[in-house]
């Protein structure tokens, strides 16, 4: 396991809102086995997405230089 800074950990929080919001259309109830490739991919995307718009925000509202 990674150790995640704060903002990662907020930015993985923020991702979830999307995640679920996809997760309602696809179904509580449904496996991840029974999940086709469009909505596993999706899912990632909405995921990877969240994480780096939170991210983006956090940068973007800090001083600091993030190298």
């Amino acid at each position: 396991m990674v150790d995640l800074t704060e903002q990662e950990q907020a930015a993985i929080r923020a991702a979830m809102r999307p995640v679920a919001e996809i997760m309602e259309e696809i179904g509580w109830d449904t496996r991840l086995i029974d999940l086709t490739e469009p909505q596993v991919l999706t899912l990632i995307e909405v995921a990877v997405g969240g994480f780096q718009d939170a991210m983006h925000a956090t940068a973007r509202n800090s001083p600091e230089v993030p190298f």
